[in-house]
């Protein structure tokens, strides 16, 4: 089934309400697709929509904690790669445990739909982590704060959207 990609900013109504803001502020490049909710995991997303999962990139929310202090930062690596948590993002963090935030907590903080968190409209004071294989992409799907949507943007634009610092990210 092929995706009708669009400007996001035609169709906030697939976007979540902190991404709708995010889109509405800026001068995003993005585009925005219909999708069913219950595909919106990856792999089931990339094999109905013939996307390739190395054009697709997850979000996840980590969660650094030093004493009593938690800090948060979203993480975007591309399906093919895991994110080294307990290494390089744990030390980017200046934490001393470092953690996927709890799904409950990502939700709440987010104001996103677990399975769809993206780093546009986050948070500000969230660092976004990019690893350097997003960068290179041309093309690349990520959420839209939703489970009924996909956006679409170039790593490139992914990392100029979000403020994001280009690390080597994966294990």
């Amino acid at each position: 089934m092929a995706l009708d990609w669009v400007p996001a900013s035609e169709r906030p109504d697939l976007l979540a309400d902190p991404v709708a803001a995010a889109v509405e502020k800026g001068a995003l490049d993005l585009r925005v697709a219909a999708i069913d909710p219950d595909l919106a995991d990856t792999a089931a997303f990339c094999d109905r929509y013939g996307v390739a999962m190395e054009d697709s990139a997850n979000c996840v929310i980590v969660a650094g904690r030093r004493g009593g202090e938690t800090r948060y930062a979203a993480v975007m690596v591309l399906a093919v790669h895991r994110a080294d948590v307990n290494g390089v993002i744990r030390r980017h963090l200046d934490a001393r445990k470092a953690s996927f935030a709890p799904q409950a907590e990502a939700v709440e903080l987010t104001g996103m739909e677990y399975g769809g968190i993206t780093p546009i409209g986050l948070p500000a004071d969230w660092p976004v982590l990019v690893d350097e294989n997003v960068i290179r992409r041309p093309f690349v799907v990520i959420g839209s704060g939703v489970r009924r949507s996909k956006l679409a943007l170039s790593g490139e634009a992914l990392v100029a959207a979000t403020g994001g610092e280009v690390l080597a990210l994966t294990v």
